[in-house]
C-alpha cells in the first residue's frame, strides 16, 4: 500500500504550485499538465468538434447498423460499450468523490474536463478504427492504443514494442483496480441500505458477473439491454429530482460557480481542491485520453473512421455533461445540514433519502449495483484486445484474465476503499502517459481522417 500510495502521488500528487490571491496555493499534478493541454490542443486542431460537430453526432447515433460484418459491433454497440464503463460506476462513484473531496466546484471542473475531452475522445478512437485489425477468437474487429503506438513506434516488424507493452499492462492493471472499486462501492451501498454483509452481496456479484463474461459472445448482448435502461431511468429519476427542486436551482449553480474558483471556501487552497478533484475524477469517468473507450471503437463496424470517433466523442458528453450532472443535482439539491459530515456513497444515500425517504436508500443500492456491474462487463470487453497484444490469439490467456479479475472484484468487497480508489488512478495514469506519446504526433491521422469525412458529408 505504501508503494501504490507513491506512484499514485507521483502522477496525480502536486508537481508544482502556483500562486494564488490571498495566499493560497494550486497545485498542479503531472496528469493535469498532460491532459488539458492535450485536450485543448485537439479541441482547437478539431475546430471545436464537440460543438461544430454535436447535430452529427445525434444524427450517427440514430441511423442503422450499416456494419457488413455478420459478428461485428455496430457503432451504436461500441457506443453503448464505452457508455457501459463510462456511465457506470464513475458517474455515481466519481462524481460523489468529487463532490466530497473538492466541494460542489468539482462538478464545474467535470464539466471543463469534458468539453475539452470530446476531442481528445474523437482523435483516439479515429486512430484505433485506423489501425483496427479481424479478430479471429471473438468475431468483428479488435484494436485500441497498443495497436496504433504498436504501428508509431515500431519499424522493424517486431511482434511486440516496449510502449505498447507498458500500455496493455497499465491497461489490465487499471480495470483489474477498478474491479476492486466496482465491487468495493456495491458492498458498502447494500450494507448501508440492506444491512446486507459485504461478503454476501460480493459473492452475488461475482457469481452473476463470472456467468455472463465466462461466455464468448453474450458481453454486447447484455449491454444492449442493461445501459439504455439503466441510464434513461436513471435520468428519469434525477429529472424528477430537479422539477421538485426547481426553485433551489439558481442557489445551486451559484455555489457551483463560486465554489469552483474557491470564493465560498473559508480554508485557503479550496480552489485547487475543487479543480483537482474535479479533473481526477472527471478522468475517471469519461475516460477521454487514457485509452480506454478507443478498445471499443475498433471493434465499430463503421463506413468511415470518423464516425467510431463521434460515438466516442459523444460518449464523453453524454457521460459527464448530462449523467454526472444529474447524481451533483441529486446531491445538492439536498440541504446541506442533511448532508453535512457524509463522504462516499453514504453521501449519495442521504441526499437520496431526503428526496425518496428510505427507498431513496434502496434506489441508490440498486442502482449502483446495475451501474458498476456494466462497468464491470464492459472493462473486460476493453481487456480482450490488450490480452490479445500481450499473449497472442489464446482462448487460454484471455480466460486466465477474466478469473483475475473476478477474483479482484472478489477481494474489492473487502478492501479499503482509499486503497483501491488509488490502485485504478494509478493504471489509468500510466494508460494516458503512454497513450499521449503517440497519440499526439499521430493527430494529424486523426485530423485528415475528419477533414475527409467532413468533405464527404459537408460538415466543413
Amino acid at each position: 500500500m505504501q508503494f501504490i500510495s507513491f506512484v499514485y502521488n507521483l502522477f496525480w500528487g502536486d508537481l508544482f504550485y502556483l500562486p494564488l490571491p490571498n495566499g493560497s496555493q494550486l497545485g498542479i499534478s503531472l496528469l493535469v499538465l498532460i491532459l488539458i493541454p492535450a485536450g485543448i490542443f485537439f479541441t482547437v486542431r478539431t475546430k471545436f468538434l464537440p460543438v461544430r460537430m454535436f447535430p452529427e453526432m445525434i444524427r450517427i447515433s440514430l441511423e442503422k447498423n450499416t456494419g457488413k460484418e455478420k459478428s461485428s459491433v455496430s457503432g451504436v454497440q461500441s457506443l453503448i460499450v464505452a457508455t457501459a464503463t463510462r456511465v457506470g460506476m464513475g458517474n455515481m462513484v466519481g462524481v460523489v468523490a468529487a463532490v466530497s473531496a473538492g466541494g460542489a466546484g468539482a462538478v464545474f471542473w467535470m464539466w471543463i474536463t469534458a468539453l475539452i475531452g470530446s476531442s481528445t475522445a474523437f482523435a483516439e478512437a479515429s486512430l484505433a478504427q485506423i489501425h483496427k485489425q479481424k479478430d479471429p477468437l471473438y468475431g468483428g474487429y479488435r484494436g485500441g492504443p497498443a495497436y496504433y503506438i504498436h504501428n508509431f513506434f515500431d519499424k522493424k516488424g517486431k511482434r511486440h514494442n516496449i510502449i505498447a507493452v507498458l500500455f496493455a499492462l497499465s491497461g489490465l492493471l487499471c480495470w483489474c483496480g477498478v474491479s476492486q472499486v466496482i465491487s468495493n462501492s456495491v458492498s458498502s451501498s447494500f450494507k448501508n441500505a440492506f444491512n446486507i454483509p459485504p461478503i454476501v452481496s460480493t459473492v452475488i456479484l461475482v457469481v452473476i458477473s463470472a456467468f455472463i463474461v465466462l461466455r464468448k459472445n453474450t458481453t454486447v448482448k447484455v449491454l444492449d439491454i442493461v445501459v439504455p435502461v439503466m441510464a434513461i431511468f436513471y435520468f428519469g429519476i434525477s429529472v424528477f429530482v430537479i422539477i421538485r427542486n426547481f426553485s433551489l436551482l439558481p442557489e445551486v449553480f451559484v455555489r457551483i460557480f463560486e465554489e469552483a474558483f474557491g470564493i465560498r471556501q473559508v480554508a485557503a487552497g479550496g480552489f485547487g481542491a475543487a479543480l483537482m478533484n474535479g479533473v481526477k475524477r472527471g478522468l475517471f469517468s469519461n475516460e477521454a485520453g487514457s485509452g480506454s473507450a478507443p478498445c471499443a471503437a475498433a471493434a465499430a463496424d463503421v463506413d468511415h473512421p470518423a464516425k467510431a470517433g463521434l460515438f466516442q466523442a459523444f460518449g464523453v458528453i453524454i457521460d459527464t455533461i448530462v449523467i454526472c450532472s444529474c447524481t451533483a443535482f441529486i446531491m445538492l439539491l439536498a440541504p446541506q445540514e442533511i448532508t453535512a459530515g457524509f463522504t462516499g456513497m453514504d453521501l449519495l444515500q442521504e441526499a437520496m433519502r431526503y428526496h425518496f425517504g428510505y427507498a431513496g436508500a434502496v434506489f441508490t443500492a440498486i442502482t449502483l449495483w446495475l451501474f458498476c456491474f456494466s462497468t464491470f462487463i464492459g472493462i473486460l470487453f476493453y481487456a480482450r484486445s490488450n490480452v490479445a497484444y500481450l499473449f497472442g490469439d489464446s482462448w487460454k490467456s484471455q480466460t486466465i484474465f477474466k478469473i483475475v479479475a473476478l477474483v479482484m472484484l472478489f477481494i474489492g468487497g473487502l478492501a479499503t476503499y482509499t486503497f483501491v480508489w488509488d490502485l485504478g488512478d494509478i493504471g489509468i495514469a500510466l494508460m494516458t502517459v503512454f497513450n499521449m506519446l503517440a497519440i499526439i504526433p499521430m493527430s494529424g491521422q486523426a485530423i485528415k481522417c475528419l477533414d475527409d469525412y467532413s468533405e464527404k458529408t459537408g460538415h466543413r
